[in-house]
């Protein structure tokens, strides 16, 4: 059976760096596709099917951030990560604005690209089994019903604010798997600033609480990335 490459479409101006970046993935055993500029990147996209997006910022015709936006008004998942020459945080935080799930800044290393495309791809797995329609998750002893915001261990209930509901089924889809710190952050508070993310710490810390009646269940703290339910059996 032939493996299916995971496709990739790569929007790059740059007549010297392009087709490097597209010698590179393929050889890494993507399957690339390169545009010019934005506006065959448009066209590109919305004949095609892939599963990475890779965007300039700078671009003539049609800029990364136009680009994105206007694939974001129909495709809400397929990731994104920006090129972009600038570092200004202003730019990172219009590129999140726009959709984006990464983005890396020139000049880099070919290993931190491909480092960044898997970690955005593995990230973006992950967040296509929580568009599940699953609500109903056994931990340890207790069960959790995320559409009620209830969680139960024997006769005793806990009912659960949106966002501890939220978090909890994250981790529950993730159970004994890292819980990506700043993908949790952009899918329930759509932003992975610091304040956002003392708040989600106060939540866990909740969450914690909440687990305690059962000793085979725990949510450690993974240092730099980010937290992992572990159910022992």
């Amino acid at each position: 059976m032939e493996n299916v490459k995971t496709k990739i479409l790569l929007v790059e101006d740059d007549p010297s760096l392009g087709p490097l970046l597209q010698e590179y993935l393929d050889a890494k055993g993507f399957e690339t596709k390169l545009a010019e500029d934005g506006q065959k990147g448009s066209e590109f996209f919305f004949k095609g099917t892939y599963d990475l997006l890779l965007l300039d910022v700078m671009m003539p015709i049609k800029d990364g951030l136009s680009l994105a936006k206007d694939i974001r008004l129909s495709d809400k998942h397929t990731p994104i990560i920006f090129l972009t020459a600038k570092s200004m945080k202003e730019d990172t935080i219009e590129g999140f604005n726009a959709g984006a799930d990464d983005y890396i800044t020139k000049p880099f290393s070919m290993e931190e690209l491909l480092a960044r495309v898997n970690a955005v791809l593995r990230r973006s797995s992950k967040a296509r089994s929580t568009d599940s329609d699953e609500v109903n998750f056994k931990v340890g002893n207790y069960n959790f019903n995320s559409e009620k915001q209830l969680l139960q261990i024997g006769v005793n209930e806990q009912k659960l604010t949106t966002k501890e509901s939220q978090l909890l089924r994250l981790l529950c889809v993730h159970k004994n798997d890292v819980l990506d710190r700043s993908f949790a952050l952009k899918s329930i508070w759509q932003d992975d600033n610091y304040f956002n993310g003392r708040s989600m710490d106060v939540y866990i810390a909740k969450l914690r609480k909440y687990l305690r009646d059962d000793s085979k269940v725990e949510i450690i703290n993974i240092h730099g990335k980010g937290f992992k339910l572990l159910v022992n059996n």
